[in-house]
Formats: structure tokens, C-alpha cells, sequence
């Protein structure tokens, strides 16, 4: 700190003499805008699993630029390969190999797609196969080492080893911005492979479409069938220099070609169609010289990519569009500042809250054109349109956290969600929904559960009435994943439906947020239906053997159960001892009816302290020995409120415990330093709410679980303009118990705080000790 100041001290001085205080507020800003981000480390993600991606973005951006470090099939042999899992978000740490850089990415999820546009530089003889990642120079595939390569918000960069090219990324929201550094060449080239995707597969691209509109413009499209069906992406693609020649292969089994047979489309013809095409283009490059691409992108039309490139990038200055972004990012880090015991932990926060703001991505074009559901395009008004929706995954904490930190980009959200319906022919919100398709991935409708979080918060202008209609029909769509007999039943049968305890207990606490909408709205009616199914969650335990269990449309109990098994058990990414824990809703009465507050306590002590046998989890590629304490998987969402559960027990100290064990062990400042998938941003944000010391175990309600912070103090700053301060007495990596908590100067005296009590700022002091009160 004391450094810190004499920089200030050093630029005022600076500047006085230069007469000029403007410029030294700039400077001090540079500052602090450097001290913010230095503490985000983009490559740390999981081992194995879906990593999270290091490349160039700005918050919330619909370009994602990033290293793809391998390309492995979704099926061989006509068989998945579970090698394709690691590369949900294209890029490995482990991996010592560079496949080029693609434009749109998820952030650690479970499944993927994605993966267009990647641009791969090289030199010498053109050669248009990727190559086999362990086989050196078989393919445009390039080696690289960790310590040429670098990465920070809106920045990356590395030295492709194989071609001595320095490759350099940054981005504004829908353009990424390339730079290369040739050295001396007469066969030098840029790649654009059209076929490469992120679960890859035979037939995955639909269409690619492509125009050279002059010596250094490019424009298209590619539509795919993948995780989204029908998913179209349009493209403009200008360079710094001309190109001296270009070509393209069609990897396509051509039956019927037209008149187009008249042409050597392969080289130097303006026009590339096909399924699978692999262009290029070819330069002449001195020692050192730099070809910069603008690669823009839009859901629309090649048009509205020229549109959002001309707007947002009109010049070819690379290191002005990357200060501009990691100013939009140190602008969003600074929402939240905070200090910590050691520099690690504060490394481990910022890079976290930095992945709370990777999704969902803004998806429209500049002047408010973006394509919806029924695949026509739509004009956005009163609000930007967004996408990715993880919401099994989000809803849970990522949410709610943006209801704090994020009120305005989450009220867009919300009213994306609304037009989602209302283009939907089934008339349903948004379950797991990207680039204008419906996934259908995962149980539950927790739109309903972001959009009366949000109601309940006050943070959306949303038409009240509307919202409640939109939750109403979701919820009522009796052909969607057991709904049918879910309400004509009372839950959902495990032998018409799998998954069956999971979707039941979802449904209940969705089916409650309901409830809370239609309070608002004085709808009695509404009310009273969907407070009454919001109790199903108890027609599925089993009170002879004490866990949630599933049931058959006969009604009676499925004879074969094992609650400890993670596989064909009724439960999706989870077993009776975790997942039957889930239901927020109602935590006292699931208490009760679960023996009491002891026995309770007692049973999330049996949680977290016994083992699970890898024979329970080996079918379930979600769930690794890296994300486990027991049988409680921190590594996947279901449980992440588990933790918290002690504080409506007789032992609330143990929820401060767990919860500062949790986040010594499940996260760190490395490379591997997430435990499971970042699933769109849900691991890092309950990180985020359990360092700041309270969690939203229940969204939709204004109450959040108090837990152990691990800051030593923190400011939130509001969109309002007011403050949250959050201050520690005592806090160390000992004294992780709460002696006594003070909101605005007055004792609480539970272990819940109110929202209403910090929403328009406030001070949460807590007091720490190294034993439990």
C-alpha cells in the first residue's frame, strides 16, 4: 500500500507540472485498473474436465477468443469418446500443443458445443490437416511452452513454436482482434478452418457459406447441429494487409455441383460453399511483421457483423481496443473490493469473480437485431438480449449474486428469458438455452427461480402479470420430463421418467418461487396451486429408511435403491445423501420430518466424514475424487448449499467450519484451482458469496445463510451508488468460527441476513474466534 502511494504521489507531482489533473486521474486509474486485474489468473480451471477458457473477452462479451489445445472427436468408431469431455471449453493446461484460436466458448460446463471460427497463422509449406496432437509437425498444429504464454482479462498471448509467430488476442464484445508477428517469409498464412468444432462430430456442420468480398474482406456464415440444432453464426473477417492469394478444400463427397463445375473453386474464386471447408490465405511477410485480423461476429447476417465490427472497432490500434476492454474489466472487478489474509486467497477471489462474468453472453448486434427462438430475427427493446443459459447450474448462486453486483445486466436476462417464451411454441422460459435453440439439458424450470429471485430483490422492471404467465405455462407443460404426472400424481415415477426424485424435488422449490411471484402479484389463485405443489418434495421420502427415495406410478416404492449410488438411482448427478437434501423452501419442516434438528446434524456429519466408494461414482463423469469430502460433492451444484444446512440445527458452527474448509480445499490460485466444471460460472460464485460470508441457500427469498468470510474486509459497490462494507475482527485462517455478527451497528441474532437490510448499502461487521460460540 505504502508503494502504492508514493506511485500516486509520484504521478500528481508528475502532472502538476505538466498542469494537467485530467491526466492524472487517467494515470491513477491505469493504476488501479493494473492492481485488479493482476490478481485474475484466466487459466486456472479443473484437471480432466471442462476447463475454463484463458483467452480474450470482455465481460459478458459474445466474442470468446480463445487457444484451442486439442481436437478430439465426440465419437470413434461410432462410440463417444470420453477424451472430448476435457475439452468443453477447448483448452487444457497440460497440453503443450496449439490448434489455433476460435471465437465463441463456454466457460467449464458439463456438455459443449461451440468452438467457431478458429484462425490458425503458420509459415512454409501450407498444409490444411490439423494433425494428431501427439505427433509433432503433422499437421498446422503448433507446439508452445507455458512460459511464452500469458494471459489476463481481455489479453492473451503466445509464441507458436513450430512457425516463430507470436500470437496476440484481445476483443470488445462482438469483435475479436488478432495480431500476429510473421517472421520473414514468402510463405506465410492464415488458416480459417470451418470445420473444426468443440464436440466434434461427422456431420455436425450443417453449412458454411462463404464470400471473399475483396484483396483483405471476408464475410459468411456456418449453421451446425449440435447441442443447439439449428445454430447460425454470420461472420466479417478484414485484415491489416492485403493477401497475395487464397483457396479453400472442400472436404465434402460432392454428388451434385451445378454449373459451379465450370470453375476451379479451390483457388482464388470468391465464393466457398459446403459442409466442411478449410479456406486460406497466403502472404509475404518481412522479419517481425504483423498481420491483425478483426474477426466480428452476429447471430443475424454477415451485414450486421460488418455493422458491429465498423462500431466497434473502426481503427487497426490492437493495444487501444485491449486498454478498452481491461478497463470495462477493471470497472466490473472493482464491484467488489476487497482484502485478504494473503495474497493467494485474493488471487483465488478476483479470478473467481472474473468467471462469474464470462456468461451468459450479450446476443444481439449493435443496433439491437438478435435472432430468437423461432430462429426470425427480433428487434430487442428496453433491454439487451442475452444467452447461455446454465440454469440447473446458475440459478443456485451466480443469480443472486448479479442481483447485487449485476441488477441491470440481470433484469435484461430476465426479460431474455420472457421473449424466450414468448418465441417458444411450447410456451416455456428457458431451461439450458444458447445461440437461439432450447438444449433441453438438465431437470427443472429455474428460469422461474431467476425471475422471482429477481422480483423479490425489486431489481426487475419486468411486467409483473407477464412473468408470472411465462413461470405458469412453463410449469404446466405436461409433456415436458414427467410434468404430466408430476401434477396428476404428486411427483414424478421413476419408471415413466429417470432422474424422477431430482426432477421432483426441483419442481417443488420452482413450483414455490411460483408461489412468490404470484404473492407479489395478488394472484390467490396462482398462489395457493403452486404453494400446494411445492409440497410434493414430501411424497417422495421414505420415512421408514430416512431418505428421499424413488417412487413408482403405482406408488409404491422402487424395491432395488442404493442411496449412496451416484447412477440409476432417481437422482441426476447425485445419490439420496446429498441430493435428498434439497429442499430449500422448507428447511425446517425437511428437518422435522427427517428426525430433528440432532439427528439432522448428525446425518450431514455422516456426509461429509464417510468415504464414498469409487464403484458409486464411476459412471458419472461429473463427479471426481477432486470435487469430494466424503460423500458431499463440491464438484457439482446439487450439494452446494449443503454446507450451510447446520445453521438450522443445534450446531451452526459447523456450517463456519465446512464452508472456510470448503474453500481452502476445493480452490486455489493454480492452474487445477477448481474441484469440478465452473458450469457457467456457479462454482466461482458460490466461492465469491462464501468468502464475503453469507450464501443464498434459498433464491427467491431475502434471506441469505450466514457462513465464514475469508476476506479481511470488502466494499461492495452498488449500482445505486451506495456501499455494502463488510468488515472482520480477528479473521485468520484460525479463527474461522463467528463470535458475534452486527449489521448497521445492531447484533443479529440468527445466522441469516436480511437483503433488505444491505440492499441500499450498509456495514456487516463479523466478529472471528478460533473456537465456536
Amino acid at each position: 500500500m505504502k508503494n502504492l502511494v508514493n506511485i500516486y504521489i509520484t504521478l500528481f507531482i508528475t502532472c502538476v507540472y505538466a498542469n494537467n489533473t485530467k491526466n492524472f486521474m487517467t494515470l491513477k486509474d491505469s493504476i488501479k485498473h493494473k492492481n485488479l486485474i493482476q490478481f485474475v489468473n484466466p487459466f486456472i480451471g479443473t484437471k480432466n474436465m471442462g476447463h475454463t477458457f484463458p483467452g480474450a473477452t470482455t465481460p459478458f462479451g459474445m466474442v470468446q477468443l480463445s487457444p484451442e489445445t486439442n481436437q478430439q472427436p465426440m465419437f470413434i468408431d461410432g462410440k463417444y469418446n470420453p477424451d472430448t469431455y476435457k475439452y468443453c471449453a477447448g483448452y487444457q493446461y497440460d497440453d503443450s500443443t496449439i490448434f489455433g484460436f476460435s471465437h465463441t466458448h463456454f466457460s467449464g460446463t458439463g456438455h459443449s458445443d461451440l468452438g467457431d471460427f478458429l484462425i490458425m497463422p503458420t509459415t512454409g509449406k501450407l498444409n490444411l490437416e490439423p494433425g494428431n496432437a501427439n505427433i509433432p509437425q503433422s499437421g498446422y498444429h503448433s507446439q508452445f511452452l507455458h512460459k511464452n504464454e500469458f494471459a489476463e482479462p481481455g489479453f492473451y498471448k503466445v509464441e507458436l513454436d513450430d512457425y516463430n509467430i507470436l500470437a496476440e488476442l484481445t476483443a470488445s464484445d462482438r469483435v475479436g482482434f488478432h495480431q500476429y508477428t510473421f517472421p520473414k517469409s514468402e510463405d506465410s498464412h492464415i488458416i480459417l478452418d470451418l470445420i473444426s468444432n468443440i464436440y466434434n462430430y461427422e456431420d455436425k456442420n450443417v453449412w458454411t457459406f462463404v464470400r471473399v468480398e475483396n484483396d483483405s474482406l471476408i464475410t459468411g456464415y456456418r449453421q451446425t447441429n449440435g447441442w443447439a440444432r439449428t445454430k447460425k453464426v454470420f461472420f466479417a473477417m478484414q485484415f491489416s494487409k492485403p493477401f497475395k492469394s487464397y483457396g479453400h478444400k472442400k472436404y465434402d463427397n460432392v454428388q451434385y455441383n451445378g454449373f459451379y463445375r465450370r470453375f476451379n473453386e479451390e483457388e482464388n474464386f470468391p465464393e466457398m460453399a459446403g459442409k466442411n471447408i478449410r479456406a486460406y490465405f497466403n502472404f509475404d511477410t518481412v522479419e517481425n511483421e504483423q498481420i491483425k485480423i478483426k474477426f466480428a461476429l452476429s447471430n443475424t447476417s454477415a451485414a450486421g457483423a460488418l455493422k458491429n465490427l465498423d462500431a466497434e472497432i473502426p481503427h487497426w490500434d490492437f493495444n487501444k481496443t485491449k486498454l478498452e476492454t481491461q478497463q470495462k474489466w477493471n470497472d466490473e472487478l472493482n464491484k467488489i473490493v476487497v482484502e485478504t489474509e494473503t495474497k493467494a486467497e485474493k488471487e483465488t477471489f478476483y479470478t473467481a469473480l472474473y468467471h462469474t462474468m464470462l456468461s451468459p453472453i450479450i446476443y444481439e448486434d449493435v443496433d439491437g437485431a438478435y435472432r430468437g427462438l423461432d430462429q426470425n430475427i427480433h428487434q430487442s427493446e428496453g433491454f439487451t438480449n442475452y444467452t447461455i443459459f446454465s440454469l440447473w447450474d446458475t440459478y443456485r448462486a451466480l443469480h443472486p449474486l448479479f442481483n447485487i453486483i449485476q441488477p441491470a445486466r440481470n433484469n435484461d436476462m430476465v426479460k431474455s428469458m420472457v421473449a424466450h417464451h414468448n418465441q417458444s411454441v411450447h410456451k416455456m422460459l428457458p431451461i439450458w438455452s444458447h445461440y437461439a435453440n432450447e438444449n433441453w439439458c438438465m431437470v427443472g424450470y429455474h428460469s422461474v427461480t431467476v425471475i422471482a429471485d429477481a422480483i423479490a430483490k425489486e431489481t426487475t422492471n419486468v411486467d409483473l402479470n407477464q412473468a408470472l404467465k411465462a413461470c405458469e405455462n412453463t410449469a404446466n407443460v405436461s409433456y415436458f420430463d414427467g410434468i404430466g404426472d408430476y401434477i396428476n400424481l404428486g411427483f414424478v415415477p421413476e419408471d415413466k421418467s429417470s432422474s424422477s426424485v431430482s426432477k421432483t424435488l426441483e419442481y417443488a422449490f420452482d413450483d414455490w418461487c411460483i408461489a412468490q411471484i404470484a404473492k407479489k402479484a395478488k394472484n390467490e389463485t396462482v398462489f395457493n396451486t403452486f404453494l400446494n405443489r411445492s409440497k410434493n418434495y414430501k411424497n417422495v421420502y421414505d420415512k421408514g429408511i430416512g431418505y428421499m427415495r424413488p417412487k413408482l406410478s403405482d406408488g409404491t416404492w422402487r424395491k432395488d435403491f442404493d442411496p449412496i449410488d451416484t447412477h440409476g438411482q432417481g437422482f441426476i448427478e447425485g445419490n439420496a445423501l446429498n441430493y435428498g437434501l434439497y429442499v430449500p423452501h422448507e428447511i425446517d419442516n425437511m428437518i422435522a420430518m427427517m428426525g430433528g434438528k440432532d439427528k439432522f446434524s448428525n446425518h450431514l456429519d455422516y456426509i461429509f466424514n464417510t468415504e464414498i466408494e469409487d464403484k458409486y461414482i464411476e459412471k458419472n463423469e461429473d463427479i471426481t475424487r477432486d470435487g469430494i469430502i466424503g460423500n458431499y460433492v463440491h464438484g457439482n451444484e446439487p450439494g452446494h448449499h449443503i454446507p450451510y444446512l447446520y445453521n438450522w440445527t443445534n450446531h451452526p458452527y459447523k456450517t463456519q467450519e465446512r464452508v472456510r474448509m470448503i474453500m481452502n480445499t476445493m480452490y486455489s490460485n493454480g492452474e487445477d484451482g477448481l474441484c469440478g466444471n465452473d458450469d457457467a460460472g456457479q462454482m466461482s460464485a458460490w466461492y465469491v458469496f462464501s468468502a464475503l460470508g453469507f450464501y443464498p441457500v434459498t433464491p427467491a427469498s431475502n434471506d441469505y445463510a450466514i457462513g465464514s468470510p475469508m476476506i479481511k474486509n470488502a466494499q461492495i459497490n452498488l449500482e445505486n451508488g451506495k456501499t455494502i462494507f463488510i468488515n472482520t475482527v480477528n479473521q485468520s485462517s484460525k479463527n474461522v468460527f463467528v463470535k458475534k455478527i452486527e449489521v448497521n451497528g445492531k447484533s443479529i441474532n440468527n445466522y441469516l441476513l436480511n437483503y433488505n437490510a444491505i440492499k441500499n448499502g450498509g456495514t456487516i461487521t463479523f466478529y472471528m474466534a478460533s473456537t465456536p460460540k
